[in-house]
C-alpha cells in the first residue's frame, strides 16, 4: 500500500551507511512498501544523495537529546541520547502505518507481513524480555501520539536515557495486554542474544528475518577486503555471528560503496573497504566458494582467564575467536561425552 512505509533514522554518516544497507536489503527482498529515512543535519550531502537514491523519502529532522546523563552513564553509552530523535517518526502522518527499523539492522527476507500487526508491536529485548526492543516496531503515525510522547519524555524522562526506555514506559502494557503485539524474535534477532542461548539459535536461527547489530561496535567499525572476503578490526569486540557480519559487508561493498564513490566524486572518503576496481566488483555468490567463513576471522589479542570473564560479563566475548560457535560446540560435545 502507498500509505505504508518502512522508516529508519540516521544521525550521522556512519548510521547513514547503515541505513543504505538496510534500504538495499529491503529492496533486494522485494518489499512493496515505501522507504523513509529520517536524517539529522550532521549527515553530509554525498550521503544524503545516496539515501535519496535508495529511499522514497528522505526527511531532515532536528536532533532531540534526552539529556539524561546519569542513566546513559549506567549504560556506558552517552551516544544513545540522540536516539530520542526517533520520536519524529510519529510525525509521518501521510502514512497510515509504518515499521520503524534501526539503521543497524539487516533484512534477510521479505517482512511486509509486519504491516498486518497493530501499534505498538515489537520483539522482546534479550536483556529484559518484559521490555520490547525498540530497534524494530510497528506504529501508526499520529501528531497526538507524538505530542504525548514528547510530554511524557519531558515529565518522566527515560529509565535508560534513550528512546527504548521512554517508549517502554509510555506503552507500558506491552508485556501483558496483548500477545499479538509480541513480534517473534526472528524479526529482531539481537546479535548479542545469539551467544546467550546458543542452542536456541542453532535450532531457530535459520528462520531469522531481521538481524540487529546491537552494541557499540557496529558493522561499519571494521575494515573489509571484498576480494578475499576478510573482515579485520577489533573483531574480539564483535557482538554478532560472523556470517551476519559478512552478509552486511558483502551488500555494502557490492551495492553501496559504488554509489558512495559516484556521489563523493573527487572528494576523499574512507569507505571501510580495501579499494578495488569496480569493474571487478565481487558479489556474495562468486566469492562464496573461494573462501570459507573462517577466513573472515581476525586473530584477537591473547587475554587472561580473568580478562575473558570480564569480556563475557560485559557482552564483549571473543565471538570470532576463542569463543566462536565452533569452539563452544566442541567444548559442549566434549563435556556431554
Amino acid at each position: 500500500m502507498a500509505d505504508q512505509a518502512f522508516v529508519t533514522l540516521a544521525t550521522n554518516d556512519n548510521y547513514a551507511r547503515g541505513a543504505m544497507v538496510l534500504g538495499k536489503s529491503l529492496h533486494n527482498h522485494n518489499t512493496s512498501k515505501k522507504l523513509v529515512a529520517l536524517i539529522s543535519p550532521q549527515v553530509t550531502e554525498p550521503c544524503q544523495s545516496v539515501l535519496n537514491s535508495i529511499y522514497d523519502e528522505v526527511r531532515l529532522v532536528d536532533v532531540m537529546d534526552s539529556g539524561d546523563e546519569a542513566n546513559l552513564a549506567l549504560l556506558k553509552r552517552p551516544d544513545l541520547g540522540v536516539t530520542f530523535t526517533k520520536l519524529h517518526c510519529w510525525t509521518l502522518t501521510h502514512y497510515s502505518k509504518c515499521v520503524f527499523m534501526d539503521a543497524d539492522t539487516l533484512v534477510l527476507s521479505n517482512i511486509d507481513e509486519l504491516f498486518d500487526r497493530e501499534e505498538l508491536s515489537a520483539a522482546p529485548d534479550p536483556g529484559w524480555p518484559d521490555c520490547f526492543n525498540s530497534g524494530v516496531f510497528v506504529f501508526c503515525p499520529s501528531m497526538e501520539t507524538y505530542g504525548k510522547l514528547l510530554h511524557y519524555g519531558t515529565q518522566h524522562g527515560s529509565f535508560d536515557g534513550g528512546d527504548q526506555g521512554v517508549l517502554n514506559s509510555f506503552f507500558s502494557d506491552w508485556a501483558t495486554a496483548d500477545i499479538s503485539k509480541h513480534l517473534p524474535f526472528i524479526y529482531n534477532l539481537s546479535s548479542i542474544a545469539i551467544y546467550t542461548y546458543f542452542p536456541a539459535f542453532k535450532q531457530y536461527g535459520g528462520n531469522a528475518k531481521v538481524v540487529h547489530f546491537l552494541g557499540k561496535t557496529k558493522p561499519w567499525s571494521y575494515t573489509f577486503d571484498p576480494k578475499v572476503k576478510k573482515i579485520t578490526g577489533n573483531v574480539h569486540e564483535a557482538t554478532t555471528h560472523p556470517d551476519f557480519l559478512l552478509q552486511w559487508w558483502m551488500l555494502y561493498s557490492s551495492e553501496v560503496v559504488p554509489m558512495l564513490h559516484e556521489h563523493y566524486g573527487d572528494q576523499s572518503f574512507h569507505s571501510g573497504c580495501v579499494e578495488f576496481q569496480y569493474s571487478d566488483t565481487v558479489t556474495f555468490e562468486n566469492v562464496q566458494e573461494e573462501t570459507s567463513p573462517s577466513e573472515a576471522e581476525a586473530v584477537p589479542p591473547v587475554l587472561s582467564s580473568e580478562e575473558r570473564k570480564q569480556q563475557w560479563e560485559q557482552g564483549q566475548a571473543d565471538y570470532m575467536g576463542m569463543d566462536s560457535f565452533d569452539k563452544i560446540q566442541k567444548r559442549l560435545d566434549s563435556f556431554l561425552k
